[in-house]
């Protein structure tokens, strides 16, 4: 429970035809962690996955499907038929995407010719002369059914071909910048022009309405379109998801082989894996390529960049549901060394207990709960934040358990009298409305001792966690075989003595005795073995104790040392008063909105309306400032109280190649 993982370096040398099964299994499976490398070859399959997932994106977006973005472990790399259907999908949609283009191009140009044809078609201004006073190119001739099919083919979305009668007559009606396309056109078929009379005045009738059957048309081909793309949607929207999930996979493989050392026929790499995996993770890999793959496994003391310090072993942690929601609390400090404690436990343990003496509340520790619960089996939308759903949860029940003794529902105290009176009564004799008076002078009769008593306890709190501290430091110097740190540090053995003496002399003197010559021994022996500790190991290892930097460097450095020491052990033996009264502060927030709310409520209507409101909005204050500020200063009080006595060095968290993203 208090140390991580064993791991153990893997080698693993792979045929090219198995070796995309085998890193789909342990993706699948997130168990192998990859040395650092800057090294990487040329993959041309990266630039064809790649291809077919922009093809994918650029279908996906035609038809507004959203594609996931997370890799999903229960999808597999694409088959050959996947990438044919792939093709065959997008090609069809593409088909479709050109007709819509070439449709809507046309709807604009129809309009702008209607337009410029119902601008001009009441002038008396000659036809021959519409051409330099409109933005329209105009050419009337005549061209038989199949001339005007091939004409529209090769004109495409630059010209409008519109029929004046059930003949061969047409307008052929184009923008001035598309003049020279539209006559290079008219060479290649039979058409005839025109003559039109110098007389002859305005627009032919037959153009208008021309071009408004056809932009009904158009439009009409335009819903058909439409109509084909809701049904490609309702068809292929689960397909693409799938699609864009594998190929996804796919590029994330064949990036991961750039990396790897391969020849004609083989890819060999290797890795870290926790060692409690390695057997069904063996079995899984030998039955995936039967048997057709070479495994090699080392323990960390084999390997000679471990050895001689140059890398270090990735850290893996193994805990149950509680304490695994605080391990975002310690790797975000940073991850601990291999081999070395485990203090995630003890985060778990005094992160709840903390926030609970500083958020004591039965109803606000029950919102805690319930948005803890709504986190871990709510709506997918709050499942991002699932790590946090653990220590919601913690969190709120101890605050609830804090909130019975102090007395507290909702800020009101009046609610837990009865039973608070039913317990004491049984325990002591003495019936009391609270079984922990965090603010006594409230009640009649109270007294401040009671609330010397509950800071008393907090700094005991403090004392236990520093100690804590000072327990994992000193058992990691020992096993990572630094002795000396481990002995006659600030943080080793003698400073633990110094610190420990020197609170056995404040209880003595608080329970009424007094300082004796004793103490002076008692506190002078682990000083001086902090000041003279480096000289020390050197005489017990047998060698000369040398003064690098002379005399006064070296008294001076150790007169440093020693105040260093002394004011960061008090100070956070001391910083831990904070819990005290952030508990206080919690407590006279809930009298002020609960005396507002007594003081209101059955007075009127209003009144009883505006208590209401007082309570609502009070809680919610609470809930959410106070519960924010406790959060925070217990992390800090982790971080600078505990952290920082055995967190000297830190190592590398376990990051395993894997397709969905959670800690193993």
């Amino acid at each position: 429970m208090f140390w991580p993982r064993k791991m153990k370096f893997i080698e693993l040398t792979v045929l090219k035809n198995d070796v995309d099964a085998v890193l789909e299994f342990l993706g699948k499976h997130g168990a192998l962690h990859f040395p650092e490398s800057e090294k990487k070859s040329d993959n041309p399959e990266v630039a064809r996955v790649r291809q077919n997932i922009d093809k994918l994106c650029s279908a996906a977006e035609f038809l507004h499907i959203e594609l996931p973005v997370e890799l999903d472990e229960n999808i597999s790399i694409p088959s050959e038929e996947d990438e044919a259907l792939l093709e065959k999908l997008c090609s069809s949609i593409e088909i479709i995407k050109d007709r819509q283009i070439t449709l809507s191009n046309e709807r604009q140009n129809i309009r702008q010719t209607m337009g410029e044809a119902a601008a001009f078609s009441k002038m008396n201004a000659p036809f021959s002369e519409l051409e330099q006073l409109s933005f329209l190119t105009l050419r009337i001739g005549r061209l038989d059914q199949k001339g005007q099919a091939e004409l529209r083919e090769d004109l495409g979305d630059r010209a409008v071909i519109i029929p004046l009668d059930s003949g061969n007559r047409v307008i052929a009606a184009s923008s001035k910048k598309g003049r020279f396309a539209l006559d290079s056109g008219l060479k290649k078929v039979p058409f005839e022009p025109i003559v039109i009379p110098e007389d002859y005045k305005g627009i032919p009738s037959e153009m208008t309405k021309s071009l408004e059957e056809r932009l009904t048309q158009v439009e009409l081909e335009l819903e058909k379109i439409n109509a084909e793309k809701e049904q490609l949607y309702k068809d292929c929207a689960k397909k693409f998801k799938q699609l864009a999930l594998s190929f996804n996979m796919a590029l994330t493989i064949e990036e991961i082989k750039s990396r790897f050392t391969t020849t004609e026929s083989v890819y060999h790499f290797s890795g870290w894996m926790p060692a409690d995996m390695s057997d069904n993770i063996v079995k899984g890999l030998m039955d995936i390529t039967g048997g057709r793959v070479a495994i090699r496994s080392y323990s960390p003391e084999e390997i000679p960049s471990i050895r001689d310090g140059s890398e270090k072993v990735p850290v893996s942690m193994k805990h149950g549901a509680f304490v695994k929601g605080f391990e975002s609390v310690v790797f975000s400090y940073g991850a601990p060394l291999y081999g070395t404690i485990d203090p995630t436990p003890l985060v778990a343990f005094f992160f709840t207990i903390l926030f609970g003496i500083m958020f004591g509340d039965v109803g606000q520790g029950f919102v805690l709960l319930l948005a803890g619960l709504l986190i871990s089996k709510g709506p997918k939308q709050l499942r991002k934040f699932y790590k946090f759903s653990t220590p919601l949860i913690a969190i709120s029940i101890s605050s609830m358990i804090m909130g019975f003794l102090s007395g507290s529902v909702f800020t009101n105290e009046a609610l837990l009298i009865a039973p608070s009176r039913a317990i004491t009564a049984a325990i002591t004799g003495n019936p009391t409305d609270r079984i922990l008076h965090i603010l006594p002078m409230a009640e009649e009769g109270g007294s401040i001792t009671k609330l010397m008593y509950f800071f008393g306890f907090t700094i005991a709190i403090g004392v236990i966690l520093n100690s804590a501290g000072l327990f994992i430091n000193i058992t990691n110097r020992f096993i990572l075989k630094k002795y000396e740190a481990a002995f006659f540090s600030k943080t080793g053995l003698a400073g633990l003595l110094m610190f420990w003496y020197a609170l056995f002399i404040a209880l003595r003197i608080i329970l009424g005795g007094s300082f004796v010559l004793l103490d002076f021994a008692g506190l002078l022996i682990p000083v001086m073995c902090i000041f003279f500790g480096h000289a020390i190991w050197r005489m017990i290892s047998g060698k000369k104790p040398v003064l690098e930097d002379g005399l006064m460097v070296f008294i001076m450095e150790g007169f440093v040392e020693i105040l260093e020491t002394v004011s960061n052990y008090f100070s956070n033996t001391v910083s831990f008063l904070r819990v005290g009264a952030f508990a206080l502060s919690h407590a006279v927030l809930s009298f002020i909105v609960f005396r507002f709310y007594e003081d209101l409520a059955g007075t009127s209507i209003s009144g009883s309306f505006s208590a209401l409101l007082i309570m609502i909005i009070g809680n919610v204050i609470i809930i959410v400032l106070e519960g924010m500020i406790v959060a925070i200063q217990v992390v800090r009080l982790q971080y600078y109280e505990f952290f920082n006595k055995f967190f000297i060095e830190t190592g590398v968290e376990f990051a395993p190649f894997r397709f969905k993203t959670k800690r193993t």
